[in-house]
């Protein structure tokens, strides 16, 4: 299926449609977090310090956009290898987030998070930075500004495409019969 999908309004009766494979076009404010970010956030978590973003019913998306050109509101923004920051995306998952948009396999621990708390993982065509950036039409740093590229970022999305990889079931992209990693008999 294809959605068009608000994500100023993300709500469960929404994120329980989602299956595996569909294809969502995303409008609305996604933020970015990488490496550092999880790390900075984590901890805050683990303290029970105040975050500087509310990630209830948010999106976050895994990049680290590269400096803008002219007329852009964002530079090349592809999605970065969500793996690294699986050692912390249970926390902040339970604390309400509830979509991640990255590239790449997950760890078992996500994957149940995301079951337990009604959450999806989606994927980015990876290796078209510079075409999702045509997608971003305001970006802004919020919060970690230190952090240069890898600050959070808030952005406003048009037609952002992403396919769902990991359903809020637990369903996965990567175990379904047909895809890459199945080992087929010959």
């Amino acid at each position: 299926m294809k959605y068009i999908v608000d994500t100023n309004n993300l709500n469960a009766e929404l994120i329980k449609k989602l299956k595996v494979g569909d294809m969502l076009y995303l409008n609305g404010k996604v933020y970015t977090a990488r490496d550092q970010v999880h790390l900075k956030l984590y901890k805050a978590i683990k303290s029970k310090k105040k975050l500087p973003i509310n990630l209830k019913n948010k999106v976050v998306y895994y990049t680290g956009p590269t400096p803008k050109k002219k007329k852009m509101a964002i530079g090349s923004c592809g999605p970065t290898t969500s793996s690294r920051m699986d050692l912390y995306t249970p926390a902040l998952i339970e604390t309400g987030l509830k979509m991640l948009i990255g590239k790449g396999r997950r760890s078992k621990e996500v994957i149940e998070s995301l079951k337990k708390r009604k959450g999806v993982y989606l994927i980015a065509p990876a290796g078209c930075g510079a075409y999702l950036s045509t997608k971003v039409v305001k970006a802004k740093p919020v919060a970690y500004k230190e952090l240069g590229a890898e600050a959070i970022f808030k952005l406003e999305v048009e037609n952002f495409p992403v396919i769902v990889c990991i359903d809020s079931r637990g369903n996965y992209l990567y175990k379904r019969k047909g895809s890459a990693n199945v080992k087929r008999r010959t």
